[in-house]
């Protein structure tokens, strides 16, 4: 589904905050299509609702040394996934390396930020939540990052995100988002097509950098090929809990990046927090595309969808919206600068 004209969200973005590399451009209709096109190809936490995760089983075997997390059934066999210098992107492979996720969860999201930490969050200085049993995580790891003292020299983890494929939330409690925004109509429009949650993106304040932010998506391009995603779906915070406060940017992603009607999703009513604050003549888009988290603003570039509402995340101290991103409608500049094979940082 393609949008046209000259104020859609991606020609915005490139025009007040463009891509800062150089991508050669190729025809429109190279861009990736669903799954069902690439034949043969190889290539926070509040539970929902009322629900309680105590007896959620895992997708597989569970990790000695960390009750709860498991590596999922049927996750593809460890390998990189990008390579840039000295940072590798590639999945988890091990309990501590869920753990040193987790860790820098907690950094970004408790001690930079503004979450609110229960006691067993503050004690054990983790951001974790049951959905880490079933999901993959993606991390970048700096080689060069130097030893620390009395310990054995090993690449440090300095980013990360968190992946939940469709078939995995359907044996278990569902995807994280729907804790917030009610999926099952879009999933129901769509049930020829696999879905992919994104969560849980954070980077360490010293690689905070292009080459980071690039390899990390380039991590999840390959994954999204490898295992056939049609589309992805998340939910991307703006910091700050009062709506009114962020009338700027909220009315210019529900002005100018409101999902089309097939793909458009609504937050539980419950918790529905409206996004048209502001008149469409009354934003101005380099403002509030200034406003936008980078996060949100790399997402518009990729061509990505904005849900019908908005969502309250007090414990997190956020206003989250939900994010919608067909492959087929990804923006044909940045799977050509990723390449179609996820090519780019192969290593």
């Amino acid at each position: 589904m393609k949008r046209t004209g000259l104020m859609t969200p991606s020609s915005l973005v490139r025009r007040f905050a463009p891509f800062a590399a150089t991508a050669p451009s190729i025809d429109s209709g190279a861009a990736p299509a669903p799954r069902r096109m690439f034949p043969g190809l190889s290539l926070r936490g509040l539970p929902f609702g009322a629900g309680s995760f105590g007896s959620l089983p895992l997708a597989g075997r569970a990790l000695p040394g960390l009750p709860g997390i498991g590596i999922p059934a049927g996750a593809p066999a460890p390998q990189t996934l990008g390579r840039i210098g000295d940072l590798e992107v590639r999945l988890a492979r091990s309990v501590a390396e869920v753990r040193r996720a987790q860790a820098i969860r907690y950094n970004v999201f408790y001690e930079e930020m503004s979450a609110i930490a229960d006691a067993l969050t503050l004690v054990s200085r983790r951001d974790a939540d049951a959905f880490d049993a079933i999901c993959d995580h993606v991390l970048v790891l700096d080689h060069a990052a130097p030893a620390r003292a009395f310990r054995r020299r090993k690449p440090e983890v300095v980013g990360t995100y968190r992946l939940l494929r469709q078939a995995v939330a359907d044996r278990h409690a569902g995807f994280y988002s729907a804790g917030e925004f009610d999926l099952q109509p879009l999933l129901d429009r769509h049930r020829d097509l696999d879905f992919l949650e994104l969560g849980r993106s954070c980077v360490l304040p010293p690689y905070r950098t292009k080459r980071t932010v690039e390899l990390l998506w380039h991590g999840i391009w390959a994954y999204v090929l490898a295992h056939g995603v049609d589309v992805m779906i998340g939910c991307a915070s703006l910091e700050g809990t009062d709506p009114d406060r962020l009338a700027l940017p909220l009315s210019f992603l529900h002005h100018y990046a409101r999902a089309p009607e097939d793909w458009r999703v609504s937050a539980l009513p419950e918790r529905a927090v409206a996004m048209n604050r502001l008149a469409k003549e009354a934003v101005d888009p380099r403002a509030a595309l200034h406003a936008l988290p980078p996060l949100i603003k790399g997402y518009l570039r990729l061509g990505a969808y904005i849900g019908e509402h908005a969502v309250v995340d007090h414990q997190f101290g956020t206003t989250d919206v939900l994010i919608v991103m067909p492959v087929s409608a990804l923006n044909p500049r940045y799977v050509s600068y990723y390449g179609a094979d996820a090519s780019r940082h192969a290593s």
